[in-house]
């Protein structure tokens, strides 16, 4: 799918297919499991949103997801992102990024830090996405 810009503001920023989470993606396709293709593509917000998703205490469950919430900023940035505009959730890609910001917002929610867990809700809809479409892409997985 192209991602054109129709409205006046930025373009979508779309994360690159060789870069960090694709090597994720390789090495989770290859059989690794999340803790180890941490070991592999450690900047890859995919492996820590996949911890996140899986963790059962929800004080680990927001470091998971607060670290591939930072990776994904760091990449969102190199790719040219400033801040805001679309981050399309069906570019694979960026799908690592959405799914550790989910993440965050319900492990932030289960600590009770409902203010950040609402930040991130927001920061998903400024995104161009919306919480069930990312909760969507775990059902894929």
């Amino acid at each position: 799918m192209t991602h054109e810009n129709l409205l006046d503001g930025p373009a979508p920023t779309l994360l690159p297919a060789d870069g960090p989470e694709g090597a994720a993606l390789a090495a989770l396709a290859g059989g690794a499991a999340a803790r180890d293709a941490v070991r592999t593509a450690p900047a890859a917000s995919l492996v820590w949103a996949l911890l996140a998703e899986s963790a059962t205490d929800p004080v680990e469950a927001y470091a998971y997801a607060r670290t591939g919430y930072h990776r994904g900023l760091d990449a969102l940035r190199r790719a040219g992102w400033r801040g805001r505009g679309p981050i399309p959730a069906d570019h694979g890609p960026n799908q690592g990024f959405l799914r550790a910001l989910l993440a965050l917002a319900g492990a932030a929610d289960a600590i009770g830090e409902t203010d950040e867990g609402e930040r991130c809700r927001q920061f998903l809809a400024d995104s161009g996405t919306s919480v069930a479409e990312v909760a969507a892409l775990r059902d894929r997985s």
